[in-house]
This record gives C-alpha cells, sequence and structure tokens, in this order.
C-alpha cells in the first residue's frame, strides 16, 4: 500500500506539468470552438488558431522548464490530429465534393499513424528522425522548423479562410477558389500563399505514408527470414 501511495503523486505532478495544462487548454478551446463553428464563425476562427497557436506553446514550456514527456507528446499529437480532423469533417458538410476532405482526413490520419508506428519498429525515439529517407523534401519537412511551421500554417489557415468564405451549406469547392483567388485581394494572396504550403504538405504526408509502410513491408520481410 505504502509503494503505491508514494507513486500517486509523480503520476500526478506528470498530468501537472506546464505544457500538459497548456495542452488541456488547447482541448477546451477547441471544444468551445466547434460548438460555436456554425453559429459565430469568426469566434470559431479566433478560438481555433489561437489553439493551433499554443501547439508551439507547450513544446517551447516542455524544454524551457524541462518538462519533456511522452504523454505530452501524445496529448500533443491527438489534440493536433482530433482538431484538424473535426474541421475537415465540417468542410466535408460545407462544400461539394465532399470526398476531397474525407479524403484529406484519411490521408492525414493515416500517415500520422504509420509514421509513429513505423517509428516503434525502427527503434527510433522520435517520429521526426528521417535522417535515412530518400526523399529531400520529407527530410527538409522534419529538418526545419520553419519550413515545418509554413506547412502546417498553411493548412489550418487555409481550412480556416474556406470555413469563413463559405456562404451557403452546398458550396462548390473548386468555383469558391477560383472566384476567390481571381479577386485582386489580400484574401487572394492570402489564400494562394496558403495552397502552396498545403499543397507542400499533402505531398509530404504522402511520401511519409509510403515511407512508413516500406519499414513495416521490410520489418515483415526480416521477420521471416529469421524463422528457422
Amino acid at each position: 500500500m505504502g509503494k503505491k501511495e508514494r507513486a500517486r503523486p509523480e503520476k500526478l505532478s506528470v498530468y501537472l506539468y506546464i505544457p500538459n495544462i497548456v495542452g488541456y487548454m488547447r482541448v477546451l478551446l477547441n471544444c468551445v470552438a466547434f460548438a460555436v463553428c456554425f453559429s459565430n464563425k469568426t469566434l470559431f476562427s479566433i478560438l481555433y488558431f489561437f489553439s493551433f497557436c499554443c501547439d508551439a506553446v507547450d513544446g517551447w514550456c516542455a524544454r524551457r522548464f524541462n518538462q519533456v514527456s511522452t504523454f505530452g507528446a501524445v496529448l500533443d499529437m491527438v489534440t493536433d490530429r482530433v482538431s484538424t480532423a473535426c474541421l475537415l469533417v465540417i468542410l466535408s458538410q460545407v462544400y461539394r465534393p465532399s470526398l476531397v476532405f474525407l479524403s484529406l482526413l484519411a490521408l492525414d490520419i493515416a500517415s500520422h499513424w504509420l509514421q509513429m508506428y513505423s517509428t516503434f519498429l525502427a527503434g527510433k525515439s522520435s517520429h521526426k528522425d528521417v535522417k535515412d529517407s530518400t526523399s529531400w523534401l520529407f527530410r527538409l519537412y522534419y529538418g526545419n522548423r520553419i519550413f515545418m511551421c509554413y506547412c502546417c500554417v498553411s493548412c489550418e489557415v487555409l481550412y480556416i479562410i474556406l470555413l469563413l468564405i463559405a456562404k451557403n451549406q452546398t458550396e462548390n469547392l473548386l468555383n469558391v477558389v477560383v472566384a476567390t483567388l481571381t479577386q485582386i485581394s489580400p484574401l487572394s494572396f492570402l489564400l494562394a500563399l496558403t495552397l502552396l504550403g498545403w499543397s507542400m504538405k499533402q505531398t509530404v504526408n504522402i511520401i511519409q505514408m509510403k515511407t512508413a509502410a516500406d519499414v513495416c513491408v521490410l520489418y515483415d520481410i526480416e521477420k521471416q527470414h529469421k524463422k528457422p
């Protein structure tokens, strides 16, 4: 009994790490944001983007206060994936063809899940360790924080813009994008800028999924060869 009682404060302390508290705040912000996503798009955009920006804050806190934890890393990734997934589902209800956003959702989840699993199989400590990859874009994405930030921010901002400019609930995606881009305005420039970053992020996701799948297949082959 004594050992169990002494272990509880240690577990609690990890849950109460500053970066993890920031993570809980992100979850709460996203819950409120999605609760008002149709009734107040502006408030949704502010809350959602603020939660997204806090992703950098919790990472900084983890390093600054020496409070890096596996739980925090998982919380961070799950929050990222779930929040993006929810926004893509909402966009699939606003735009046609909805399959575009559902496909992006599937690609996002599949590529990141495979990457995490392949990292485990390869015995690496981080899914960002891609130094042995043959793809320069893949290495650049995980090796350069500025480039990664640009790609990730572009995706989220693009999705927010698409939600904000949708006037009806059955918009044609291509028509809306083309109409916005042909307007000479700050919005059209921002849309073009985010489309570029978004396209590179999706390319990275495809490369990531293929690379991770190769690791899984090679693991199976090696396992078969080791059998007597």
